[in-house]
């Protein structure tokens, strides 16, 4: 590790010059002309770095001295040490100090999963509400992220007929695009020849959409575990709301014949007998409700052994990696441990203050120095686990974000991006080491402080989509036909059922 140092030498400094600011206080030596920081009240006086800077210290403030930290450098490639950052060693001395290729990398991820956020119609006076904004074809480009090297692969959809109500947007109009179906996310892999080499693979990746009305679904949750039917342990366990979301189907709906579960899994076959003799990663993210479901999608595709391969007799396996943002629990101690023998690596990144990530499973969790004995001997039904490690993220430590009592502000994808692009390890400053745009917290929030005349809640689509027509009217357009099951879907499925012991483990319970 490397670290990048910056000089002092500037006409304004004045030794002995002290700044306060709302969190710590910074002090300027003497003789060394190095500033130092200590933070207050937080943490404690013993606690101090060297930071070393080429600006002008008599203006600076919280948000400027940010530019001035010692930031540390990975003088190693991504694509050597990828196996790592993707979790092979469940984050081992990566998080502590931030590792600047996991950081990046967690960055990534969560703008995958957020441009389902971006592209998802949620008007209810669209009769395209519930269904994506764009084509498959030109996702990315809409989303400003046609740079990144991917391509999508395939929408996801489920049906509505399930246990979260508050989880699906449905269209005010009698004649919409489907009265049973939600667009769910997306599969999307990588194609740009530089980003692979970047990688050092060719990665495919999931990401679930969260919920549009961040916190309502939290309350329908039932704590009702239900067994996953997809081995034949009986002890293995997940909340029957995301287990509905995940398997339950519709026959009368195109986009819903097959359930979420089906099409993810089709789509995961196809694209790992396509790209077949690679090196691959399957890397699945999610917020919020998405990142429930992109741990159950981990520990199906684990389960069902569609990541293993076999070349020249040596069966080897294809990494499954879960990047999730603000999820809650999603099944008992013994699913748990089920994902970790499965060699499932999950990196759950929360933000203390926000509650979601704290249920289901109040009463009996993780933290229960005998929840295992709950389980096995008492049956206790609402007990649930967390699955992988932590990255605890706290929001007041950001010097950009004012202080709210807004439980969406602190459950906000955006606001977890910007946490993690600032942050360097327990006890350290907050500095913005991606240069991210503070700006893109208050997309869809009121989370940054006034005087960064940033307004709240900006991002929208211009006039709401309405164009005007060959007569001078406002009008919403017509959309190209949205997307359905590809015609293989069948074909793939049952060669996932010829894989899986027990052909019954796919069907619904």
């Amino acid at each position: 590790m490397a670290s990048q140092l910056f000089s002092l030498n500037h006409p304004k400094c004045t030794l002995h010059q002290t700044f306060q600011g709302p969190l710590r206080k910074y002090n300027l030596n003497q003789k060394t002309k190095n500033l130092y920081f200590q933070y207050n009240p937080c943490f404690p006086s013993s606690s101090k770095e060297a930071i070393k800077c080429s600006t002008s210290l008599s203006s600076l403030t919280d948000p400027q001295l940010e530019e001035t930290l010692v930031l540390e450098e990975d003088e190693r490639s991504l694509c050597q040490i990828w196996k790592e950052i993707q979790g092979c060693n469940d984050w081992d001395g990566l998080l502590d100090p931030m590792n600047p290729h996991l950081r990046r990398e967690i960055i990534r991820y969560g703008e995958f999963a957020q441009a389902c956020y971006d592209s998802f119609d949620f008007d209810p006076h669209s009769k395209y509400c519930g269904s994506c904004k764009y084509q498959g074809a030109h996702f990315f480009e809409k989303l400003g992220m046609a740079d990144r090297g991917y391509q999508i692969s395939r929408y996801l959809y489920a049906t509505s007929n399930i246990n979260l109500p508050n989880f699906f947007q449905k269209s005010k109009l009698t004649s919409v695009w489907s009265t049973h179906a939600n667009w769910m996310g997306y599969v999307a892999v990588c194609t740009d020849e530089d980003e692979i080499k970047r990688l050092g693979r060719r990665d495919i990746v999931i990401s679930w959409r969260g919920t549009v009305t961040y916190l309502e679904w939290i309350y329908d949750l039932k704590d009702i575990l239900h067994q996953s039917n997809f081995t034949k342990n009986p002890s293995i366990k997940m909340e029957l709301g995301f287990y509905d979301l995940y398997t339950k189907k519709e026959d009368t709906c195109n986009y819903c014949s097959f359930s979420a579960r089906e099409q993810v899994l089709a789509e995961i076959k196809r694209l790992l007998e396509y790209y077949d003799g690679e090196e691959i990663s399957i890397t699945i993210t999610g917020h919020s409700l998405g990142a429930a479901l992109a741990i159950i999608t981990a520990y199906d595709v684990a389960e069902l052994g569609l990541n293993l391969v076999n070349e020249g007799g040596l069966s080897d396996k294809i990494p499954i990696t879960v990047y999730s943002f603000a999820g809650p629990r999603v099944g008992n101690l013994k699913f748990k441990e089920r994902c970790d023998e499965l060699g499932v690596k999950v990196l759950r990144v929360v933000n203390v203050h926000d509650k979601v990530p704290t249920v289901p499973g109040i009463f009996a969790n993780e933290k229960l120095q005998f929840q295992k004995y709950l389980e096995e001997a008492v049956s206790f039904p609402w007990s649930y686990a967390h699955v992988g490690v932590e990255l605890a993220l706290d929001h007041t430590h950001s010097p950009f974000l004012k202080p709210t009592n807004d439980l969406s502000c602190a459950h906000n994808l955006e606001a977890h991006l910007h946490l993690l692009d600032g942050y360097h390890g327990k006890g350290r400053l907050f500095c913005l080491a991606n240069k991210r745009d503070i700006a893109l917290v208050n997309k869809d929030s009121n989370f940054l402080k006034i005087e960064y005349g940033v307004p709240p809640c900006w991002r929208q689509d211009e006039n709401k989509g309405m164009v005007r027509d060959s007569d001078g009217r406002w009008v919403l357009p017509e959309r190209p036909r949205v997307e359905v099951h590809p015609h293989d879907i069948s074909h793939h499925l049952e060669k996932i059922l010829d894989i899986a012991s027990g052909s019954s483990q796919l069907k619904e319970a």
